[in-house]
Formats: C-alpha cells, structure tokens, sequence
C-alpha cells in the first residue's frame, strides 16, 4: 500500500499515539512500523487477539510491561563462553519478573475462560528459582550481597576486621599530639584504595610514609603512614580476592541462565508481543474501540463511526454504507459542515481495520479489504515544483487513474476544484465515470451542482450531504445519504448581514435551469426534515408502546401470581380449619360418650368449654393482628459502614453494624454477645454516643469511644502502600511501622512499601526483623531493580 496515503490520512499519528501505551522498545518499534495487510485471516486473528486484551483489561485492569529489556544480546555473549554482569542478570531477573506477573494475571479469577492469548499466557516459562538466586545474590547494581557465598561473606568479615585495624592505628597516629599538629584536618581518607593522612607540605618529613596524592593548591599531601603500609597491602589483597570472587558468582550465575537460554530467549519474545497487543487494546479502550466485520466483497458499512484524532467528547458520529447498491458517493454541501471529516474517517478506520486495530464505532460495523487506498485531500501546492493547487491536484489524480482498479479506495476532496468550474464540473464527471467502469469504491466531495445531477441521473451513484443549519449558521455534522447538499451560500451571506438586493441581484443572475435545481434541494431538504420528526415522533411512540406493554404484562403476572397465592393459602386455611373442626367433633363425641355412661362430672365439662373459648379467642387475636397494616419505616439507612451504630426496630435493641448488606439487604449486626442476621429495613441509625441493650442504656465505657473508632476506621480506608522511614533513628521508625502496619491491615491492603534507605544496613535490618515476628505478615522481600532495590522492602499481609 502507498506511504503517501499514511500521511494524507494522518495514519502515522495513531502509530505515534499507540507505542505511548508500549513499555518496551521492542513492542514500541512494532507499534510505529505496522502496516494494514490484505490477507482477511491475519486481520481477523489480529483483530481477536486486540479484542481478547481489551475484554480482559475490562475485566482485570491493567497489566503492567515494565521490566522488559532487550536480553538478546547477553544470551549470546553467554552462549559463546562470556560472563554476565550485574547490570545484564538484573534485566533477566526483572524479565522473569514480568513473565510470573503476567502468568498470575492469566490465571486470575476474572480471567478464567480460554480465548486467543491463552496459549501466549501459557508458554511463558517464569523460572522462579533463577529470579530468585539473581536477587539474593545480586542486592542492587553496584552490590553483590554478603550471602552471595560462603567465600565472599568469609572475606568481607576479614575486609571489614582489616578496616578496624587500620582506622585503630590511625586514630592513634592522629591523637599524638606532635603528629596532629602536622595534618591539615583530624580526617581519614582513602586515595587509590589506600588509607591515607592529609599532612601540611612543609611538614611531609615529619610523617613518614608514601605520598599518593596531594591538594590543587599543593597545600596537602595525603600520606599513607608507614605503620599501615602492611595493613593497606593486605587490605589490597582482600578486595582483590573480593572482585575475584564476585567474579565467580556472576560466572555461576552467567552459566545458570546459560542452561535456560532457550526459555529466557521465549519469555522475551511472547512478552513484547503481549505489550503489543496490550498496547493496542489500551489504544481502543480511550476511544471505545470496537472490533469491525471484515468483508471482500467491497462493502462499507460504518455504524457511529468518529475519528480518533477528534475529541471524543465533540465529535459527532457518522454512519456511512458504501459498496453494495453504489459504488460512488458523492458528499455535498457548505464548507466546514464536516465533508473532510467524513472522507478522513471512512479511509483512516479502512487503514486501522486493515492493520489489526479497533475502530471508534458501533459494533456490527462493517470494512471491506481494499489492496490500495488512494486520497487526494488538502491544499498541495507546490512552489518549489511551480505547480497550482488545480496542477498539484491533478498530478494525484492522474497517478491515481493508472493505479486505480476494483480493489481500490479512491478519495477525492473538492474533486477539481481550483478552476473553471464549468471545465472543472465536466473533469469531474470524466474521472468519476472512468472510477466506475473500474470498479473502484470511490467517495468524493465538491461543490459542482453538476455532480449532484450525476449522481442523481447515474447507476451506481449516491448523493449524500452534511447537514447545516441555516437558522444558527452552524454544521450538525451529520451526514445524510440519499439527498443532495445545498451550499447555502445566499442564506448563509443573507444571515450575516448582506445587503438584500445584493443578493437578489445575484438571485437573478442564476439560469432558470439552476434556480429550478436549487429550489428542488430546498424543497428536498423540507421534506426530509419533516420525514426525520415524524419517524422521530414514530419511533418515540414505539417506545411508549413497548414500556407501557411491558409494564402490563409486568402487572399481569404479578397480578396472576398474586391470585394464585391468595388461592393457594386460602385452600391450605380452609383445610387447616377442617381438620381442627374434625379434631373438635371427634373429641365431643368421645367424650359424650364417655360421660353419657354415668353421671357427667361437670367441673371437668367446664374447664374444657373454657379451653374451647380460649383457643377461639386467642384465633380471633391471630386473625386482628394478620389484619393491622405492618408498619413502615420511613428511615431506612441508605449508605451503611462497619461500625455504625443502628437500632432493631423488631427487637428494640441498638447494636452496631458488623458486615455490610448483601444484594437482599440482609446483614449482620452486634448487639452485646449476640449477632443476629437482620434486614437493612428493619434498621435506622442511631446517633448518640451511648449503648442501649434493651431499655437500659450501657455506658460505652470510654469517652467518645464510637467517634474514635468512626476516625480510626476512616483513616484506615484512606492508609498509604507506602511509609517512608528515612531519617528516623532504629526505634522511632519501629514505633510509627508499628502504628502504620495495624492501619494497613485494618485497610486491607494486599502488600506495603516500606522505604528505609540504603546506608549502614541498620534501620533496613531492623525492619526485617520487626517484620519477621509479626503474625499477619505473609513475606517481605526487598525492592525490585527499578523499585528502590535494597532501599525498600515490600512486606505482604498474610
């Protein structure tokens, strides 16, 4: 496809925006460098495969590239026997760091079903154990951790004993009162990895010892001191055997990536390309992006298209079709009423589809693969080649005319303008009947009154317009196919103020012809006006019609349940009353029976006419408190925390809120030692400060108890990821990690940064430690490369 038509369409700027969402230089290089494809299979397997990120990017957020370098280059110096250094194992690491990342992010819950990534997901090999060995012994660029080996810590335990030896004698070399008159400052200092004294020139004799540096001025001379000459020399050789040994690590660990050279080398490559296609999602998702239906046939089918380069919160969206009952589409109508727009649009969503991109428009919306795009749009003229804007034109057209067939997009703004109109109209029309018989899907706009009548006497051509607004002066930007523009020139100058027989005068000196066609644009126009608000009004009652159906048979069903109910309960009553009627008779009969063979004990027969009125009466109470209407609480709490204070109206007792309402509005709540499962309508919110158990209130015990824990909830929810202790001495920064620790947890965050610093080692150290007895802390670690390395340590909740 031709470069020029990139620019013309301004295809390069989605290019340019797109490797803004890449992370790594890799993926960025694809994003500026892809080009649309012609074969339907690969766009469809691109476009699934955008899609499938943008549905998961939907449903689980972001994920997060950075840490992919370039390692290609350090697997093959290993791979012909070279070493890595700290730098090279770092970027492995935090690769394998990114590939774990993105596995966990394959399988997390909201991602649970199989589409076109899993199997990239799957292949990912994050090699946990080599990640693992490169941090515990690599702690940051520059740093090799004492642990790194046995022989390492033995010799840094002697550099550090060695140090002690020196600053000892040196101290007792400055503390003589004699020497310290000769130095220049009380200060140790190291020149070339050697100990050394700064001593007053003049006084250089006095000292003895080996000069190895001296002060711009001259003034100071940094003299090792004889006494420590030994010392520094074996000092010397301890750093010597300490590079050694780094040395042998970073080779074991060169000869460790060695062996999965294969699987690094392929983690590398499905994260670019993951980061690629993430990248486009992240595209979409800013301008809702969907995915098209690709055709061959040549039909265009843009549902709400808008063009991305647009602010999406102004552009007005199009529809377009073009392709099956017309090949050509002629778009006219006055200038900026959004005729470019629409012609920009259709060529640059064709280029973006054809590239494997999501499109800014509705679903359902269809694309054809065109194999070349041509556009002629803008002013091109060119000084330094002495061409006119018609010259320049028209040298497009006629590189357009020799390469144009029927798998070709032609674009043409204001076809042939820039001449006489009348020549230009009749060029025009030429080049559009040539496009035709080649079968070209063409779109054009212009201003010829000449064009209009083409397309409405020609097959396989259709007017189409951008709406304009006569009574505000303003473009609606919508494009109407099917009706023929008017350019508005007389009503537009006669609503800014133009002289009335000016424009008479120009009236009459239209041909009757032409009059006649442009009273016929008008008289189209108001009557597609007055189409569009009756269908408007049509589809309104539609709707009317629909909701109020559905809200009958809404009605029905609920009146039908209820019948059935009333039904069902009043059968299942009346059977219950007939067989306590049945109960009663038997239990008279059994008992005239019994009383009718001797002289009836009469207490016995009264107290069982008593019991028979009680249960009457107590039925009489059921049925008057089934009748009373059921109170209604009109104080329904609506936003409810943890915490807050509610009364039971059923039980009338104040207990305070211990989970929130679930989709029923059923929750828990404390009351005392009892928790009971209640609905939030049977709750309002009590304000005071005391607790009330039944009717006795129960002091809270201390002051304002419910307003501090409302506080401390509060700055709970509102707790940073991260604490920075920097500064403060071992037991200040336990003391506020302590505090800061209880209110992540309470907050419920999954992990903390803690920032301590590099320095001594010491309050890092003691962190570690204070994090190790604690419970509810799952694991800590220190800072990834790029996060802080051994300044930080991340602490996880269990």
């Amino acid at each position: 496809m031709n470069k020029k038509v990139y620019k013309t369409l301004e295809y390069n700027k989605i290019l340019d925006t797109l490797a803004n969402y890449a992370a790594s230089s890799d993926a960025k290089k694809r994003c500026l460098s892809i080009k649309p494809l012609t074969d339907i299979d690969k766009i469809n397997y691109l476009l699934e495969t955008t899609n499938d990120a943008l549905n998961r990017i939907f449903k689980d957020s972001r994920l997060s590239f950075v840490g992919v370098s370039n390692i290609n280059g350090s697997l093959k110096r290993i791979e012909i026997g070279g070493s890595l250094n700290t730098i090279e194992l770092l970027k492995i690491s935090s690769l394998l760091e990114v590939a774990k990342r993105a596995k966990s992010y394959s399988r997390s819950e909201s991602n649970t079903g199989d589409d076109s990534l899993t199997p990239l997901f799957d292949s990912l090999e994050p090699l946990t154990n080599l990640s693992d060995e490169i941090k515990r012994c690599i702690i940051s660029e520059n740093e090799i951790a004492d642990d790194a080996s046995s022989t390492l810590s033995s010799i840094r335990k002697k550099i550090r004993g060695m140090n002690d030896r020196i600053h000892a004698q040196l101290m007792t070399i400055m503390n003589n009162s004699t020497t310290r008159s000769y130095l220049q400052d009380a200060v140790v200092t190291m020149r070339d990895g050697r100990y050394c004294l700064p001593v007053k020139a003049e006084h250089k004799s006095q000292v003895p010892g080996m000069v190895h540096d001296q002060s711009s001025t001259g003034s100071t001379l940094f003299i090792e001191p004889m006494a420590v000459v030994n010392l520094n020399n074996d000092l010397k050789k301890l750093f010597m055997a300490e590079e050694e040994e780094i040395n042998v690590i970073l080779q074991k660990l060169s000869e460790e990536v060695l062996s999965y050279s294969v699987a690094i080398a392929t983690d590398y490559k499905i994260l670019v390309e993951l980061d690629f296609i993430f990248a486009k999602a992240h595209l979409a998702k800013d301008y809702n992006g969907t995915k098209p239906i690709f055709n061959t046939n040549g039909y265009i089918n843009i549902l709400k298209g808008r063009h991305p380069l647009l602010d999406q919160k102004k552009v007005v969206p199009i529809n377009i079709h073009i392709g099956s009952d017309y090949n050509q589409l002629i778009v006219t109508g006055p200038n900026t009423g959004g005729k470019t727009v629409s012609l920009k649009t259709v060529g640059l969503l064709t280029l973006m589809g054809q590239a494997g991109l999501l499109i800014p428009a509705s679903d359902r919306s269809e694309l054809a693969i065109f194999k070349e795009i041509y556009a002629d749009i803008g002013d091109e003229q060119s000084i330094e080649q002495s061409l006119s804007t018609f010259s320049s034109h028209m040298t497009n057209i006629v590189e357009i005319l020799k390469h144009a067939d029927s798998e070709s997009l032609v674009l043409f703004d204001e076809l042939c303008a820039g001449t006489d109109p009348t020549e230009g109209a009749a060029l025009a029309i030429a080049i559009l009947n040539k496009l035709l018989q080649y079968g070209s899907t063409t779109m054009a706009t212009t201003h010829y009154s000449e064009l209009k009548v083409y397309a409405l006497t020609s097959d396989n051509v259709e007017n189409a317009c951008c709406e304009f607004d006569v009574e505000t002066l303003s473009p609606t930007y919508r494009l109407l196919i099917g009706i023929p523009g008017k350019s508005n020139a007389f009503a537009i100058s006669s609503k800014l103020g133009l002289n009335d027989n000016i424009i008479d005068d120009a009236r009459s000196r239209l041909g009757q012809q032409d009059e006649a066609f442009e009273d016929l644009l008008a008289d189209l126009e108001t009557s597609r006006k007055t189409i569009e608000n009756e269908r408007i009004a049509i589809a309104n009652y539609k709707r009317e019609i629909k909701t109020l159906k559905e809200q009958l048979e809404t009605k029905k069903e609920n009146i039908d349940a209820k019948k059935q109910k009333i039904i069902r309960d009043a059968n299942e009553e009346a059977l219950r009353i007939l067989q306590e009627a049945k109960t009663l008779a038997d239990t008279t009969i059994r008992n005239f029976h019994k009383y009718g063979k001797g002289v009836a004990p009469m207490a016995q027969m009264e107290r069982e006419r008593t019991a028979l009125r009680q249960k009457m009466t107590d039925n009489e109470k059921k049925l008057s408190n089934i009748k009373k209407k059921k109170a209604v609480n009109n104080n329904v709490p609506k936003n409810l925390h943890i915490g807050d204070k509610v009364k039971v109206l059923s039980m009338n007792i104040i207990g305070t809120v211990h989970t929130l309402p679930n989709a029923r509005g059923d929750l828990q709540v404390q009351m005392g030692i009892l928790r009971s499962n209640v609905n939030i309508s049977d709750l309002v919110l009590v304000k005071d400060e005391s607790t009330t158990f039944g009717s006795k209130p129960i002091s809270s015990g201390k002051k304002h108890s419910s307003g501090a824990g409302k506080i401390k909830m509060s700055k709970s929810a509102n707790v940073s990821s991260e604490i920075n202790l920097i500064g403060m001495t071992t037991d200040e920064a336990l003391a506020v990690l302590d505090k800061y620790l209880d209110d992540a947890y309470i907050a419920h965050l999954s992990s903390v940064r803690i920032v301590h610093g590099k320095g001594t080692g010491a309050l890092r150290k003691a962190v570690q430690a204070y994090l190790k007895r604690q419970k509810y802390i799952k694991s800590y670690h220190l800072g990834e490369f790029g996060e802080g390395d051994a300044g930080v340590t991340i602490a996880e909740f269990d």
